[in-house]
């Protein structure tokens, strides 16, 4: 069977590390004389993404080898969200979105509440991209999410539960270290495929 992209990961039991950032592009410059400030803020969000998963056995390393050594680097892409945010903290049972793309505004209709912390998905598959709610919305109106929308939405159905997003590898090379033991310890770094 040929490699498809976007890859699942095998499971999230194995991760013990999981740092989601949220990347901005804002530049900044101070004077050194008064130190007033200017910032300015681009277009350019990006989730960065750093996984450390727990000393494994070469059984149950084997197979997130082999889903990281299958991406060849940065070349192929996988999916994977939050491993403890699975489930909201609102009590929504269904959202749908409408925006422009670059929107961090945009329109909810929404059966519940979402709240800040709250993940949504957008789209599946090589579409889907993993949002942040910001502000608690608890009736349908103007939802704050970040980052900004990568595509027109008109009323898309919102993923609430097992969020993903697409995501590279930040580099071409896996290092996969074992110990005299056979224990593998494994650990990557990715950034948002756009």
């Amino acid at each position: 069977m040929a490699i498809s992209y976007p890859l699942a990961i095998p499971n999230t039991n194995s991760i013990v590390q999981f740092n989601l950032d949220a990347q901005n592009a804002v530049a900044y410059s101070q004077s050194p004389f008064t130190f007033a400030g200017q910032a300015h803020a681009y277009a350019g969000q990006i989730w960065q993404l750093d996984v450390t998963l727990k000393p494994m056995r070469r059984s149950q390393a084997e197979p997130w080898i082999s889903m990281l050594t299958s991406l060849r680097g940065q070349f192929g892409t996988f999916l994977i969200g939050d491993p403890l945010a699975c489930s909201l903290l609102g009590t929504a049972t269904s959202a749908t979105i409408s925006g422009s793309v670059g929107d961090n505004s945009v329109t909810a209709t929404i059966n519940g509440s979402l709240l800040a912390g709250d993940y949504i998905q957008l789209g599946s598959g090589n579409n889907a991209t993993l949002h942040k709610v910001l502000v608690d919305l608890t009736s349908s109106g103007t939802l704050e999410i970040w980052p900004a929308l990568r595509a027109d939405q008109s009323s898309a159905s919102a993923t609430l539960s097992n969020t993903v997003g697409k995501f590279r590898l930040a580099s071409n090379s896996i290092s996969r270290p074992s110990d005299s033991r056979g224990i593998y310890t494994i650990s990557f770094s990715a950034m948002e495929a756009l």
